[in-house]
């Protein structure tokens, strides 16, 4: 009798280690009803690695997701007296649901493949009441709806400017402290139609203290843009967008009754916002005016003012100062006829910081007197609008007299390669040439020479290499299993580039570490995505005599990678496993030829 009972006892715990070793995948959900204003976390998880996942369709609810993780639980036990480890794998498809209406629904059945055998989950029945009053709980944000905590905002500096008055556009993102966002990725700017705009440089990303409608948030400066109106009108500006994967509240509490924690994508926008640009004042506008708004001082200055006949001087033209440097045409001096004039060289000096441009512009122009005597370059006017008084204002040259001594007899050449022109010495008698040089009045013709029949011949020859070449093209196009097998290989050296440079970004560069390594083997195997499983792979590798130490350690590799993404990882560990994939990868390279 009690034999029988430790025989129990025995086949009790065996079937219990059955069970427990089976492939289950369940939905789970908090419970069964909820408030229509309430968000719904729906997880479906299996006790191992999942392929192929297929949700069910959420009629009657908004649905955010999935986002998928994978993770492995280590139990420790002992066997025999030994302490032993064992790795237990488990995926997780996190959905979140809006409700859009009250009702009873029924989410049916998901299905997941796991070792070419596929498993369903049970459908979930929920129902969804009248709205109900959320609790609230220290640190939790916005009660519990996921990522609406997050704001992406594009602060503007005055929404109602003048032509070519500078507004500043700083897009700034607020989250709450007790999330944490990352991998910002997917910038989409607007394109600033009607505006000058200059994007300010933002060398880091950094977390600051903020306020967002009055409360306390984390806050990151995203983008900083400067923009210049061209015209007036109502002008729109398209959204700012970006993704991001935040840290969010599960709404669940672990054992120390923290909240659990779960990541999230989240796509943000600014939306559309509207300028209305005023027109400058018509009362008292210069009628010089060219369309400069700021502060400004104007200038103009002549290199030298005494000189001789066919000398050269500058005459600089010059506006400095704050304000729409780079949106203005400086006024153009007025010589006498007997001062030759060129075309200006234009310089720009100017800075760009969040308040505006600043610096100086200014043309410089080359004059150059013909005949002796006194001549006088009139005063110019420079006008601009003051937005300080809000009124135009007008600076005046003084007047410039220039006097010019008798100088050697000269002409001007004019040089196309300069604004300056060449001053060069006339001459006036030129010698006769000793040398007589004499050029052959017959010149052969074109027609029937060499180069004629050359050409002529050159298309016939070429005709056979162009037949070669398009059966040897079609040949390799016919060779669908060469050009996959190329492909692959060109797509290992792509992936393995691109995470040499994404090294130190952990998420981004074990994607592709995981993807050079799966064409490798597709190049190497002469198989597809649905024919990768562990098992087939090893298989595969022994029949093509890859050594076992090779294809332990290649395997390795592969798991160490697809876990990596989800635990920490550090620069050197990131370093370590690319030499390791580049190692890898050369010895079954040698070994699979």
């Amino acid at each position: 009798m009690k034999f029988l009972k430790q025989i129990h006892i025995v086949l009790f715990f065996l079937s219990a280690l059955s069970v427990s070793a089976q492939v289950k995948f369940e939905a789970l959900t908090e419970r069964s009803s909820y408030g229509l204003n309430e968000k719904i976390q729906l997880i479906f998880s299996i006790n191992n690695e999942g392929d192929n996942f297929v949700p069910p369709k959420f009629d009657g609810f908004k649905v955010d997701g999935p986002t998928i993780f994978k993770g492995q639980d280590e139990e420790t036990f002992y066997v025999n007296g030994r302490l032993t480890h064992k790795r237990k794998i488990y995926t997780k498809y996190y959905y979140y649901l809006t409700p859009i209406k009250k009702g009873k629904f029924t989410i049916g059945s998901a299905s997941v493949q796991f070792n070419e055998t596929t498993y369903k989950s049970a459908p979930i029945k929920i129902t969804i009441t009248d709205p109900i009053q959320l609790p609230t709980y220290p640190g939790q944000p916005n009660n519990m709806n996921f990522g609406e905590g997050i704001h992406l905002v594009a602060e503007i500096s005055s929404k109602n400017p003048y032509v070519n008055e500078p507004i500043t556009v700083v897009y700034k993102m607020y989250f709450p402290y007790s999330n944490e966002v990352s991998n910002f990725r997917n910038f989409k700017a607007p394109k600033y139609e009607d505006f000058w705009s200059q994007y300010i440089d933002i060398k880091q990303l950094r977390a600051e203290r903020g306020k967002y409608n009055g409360k306390d948030y984390a806050m990151v400066e995203l983008r900083k843009v400067i923009l210049y109106p061209l015209e007036a009108g109502a002008k729109t500006i398209e959204p700012f967008k970006i993704d991001i994967d935040a840290e969010v509240p599960t709404g669940r509490r672990d054992f120390l009754g923290q909240y659990e924690m779960t990541t999230i994508e989240k796509s943000l926008s600014t939306g559309t916002q509207t300028i209305n640009v005023k027109p400058l004042p018509g009362n008292g506008k210069p009628a010089g005016f060219t369309g400069a708004v700021g502060k400004f001082d104007f200038k103009v200055i002549p290199s030298k003012t005494a000189l001789k006949a066919g000398e050269s001087l500058d005459l600089e033209v010059s506006v400095s100062g704050k304000g729409n440097l780079k949106l203005f045409t400086l006024p153009k001096p007025v010589v006498p006829t007997a001062l030759e004039m060129y075309e200006p060289s234009h310089t720009e000096s100017v800075q760009t910081p969040l308040t505006g441009m600043v610096g100086k512009v200014s043309d410089k122009y080359t004059i150059i007197p013909q005949f002796k005597g006194k001549y006088t370059i009139k005063p110019m006017e420079f006008a601009y609008y003051d937005l300080v008084s809000k009124s135009y204002k007008t600076i005046t040259s003084k007047e410039i007299t220039i006097d010019v001594a008798e100088g050697d007899a000269t002409f001007v050449a004019n040089t196309p390669s300069t604004n300056k022109q060449a001053i060069q010495k006339k001459e006036v008698f030129q010698f006769n040439k000793l040398k007589t040089e004499f050029v052959s009045k017959s010149r052969e013709d074109f027609l029937g020479s060499g180069l004629f029949y050359g050409l002529l011949i050159a298309p016939l020859l070429l005709i056979p290499i162009v037949m070669i070449a398009r059966k040897q093209k079609e040949a390799k196009d016919a060779d669908v299993v060469g050009n996959r097998v190329r492909n692959n290989n060109r797509l290992v050296k792509k992936y393995l580039s691109e995470a040499k440079k994404q090294m130190g970004d952990k998420v981004p560069f074990y994607m592709a570490m995981e993807k050079a390594l799966h064409n490798f083997l597709k190049a190497k195997l002469h198989i597809e995505t649905v024919e990768m499983s562990k098992d087939n792979i090893i298989e595969l590798l022994q029949q093509r005599n890859a050594s076992e130490e090779s294809i332990s350690q290649f395997m390795e590799l592969m798991n160490d990678c697809e876990f990596a993404r989800y635990a920490p990882a550090t620069d050197i560990a990131m370093t370590n496993d690319f030499e390791r994939a580049v190692e890898r990868i050369s010895e079954l390279e040698k070994q699979l030829k």
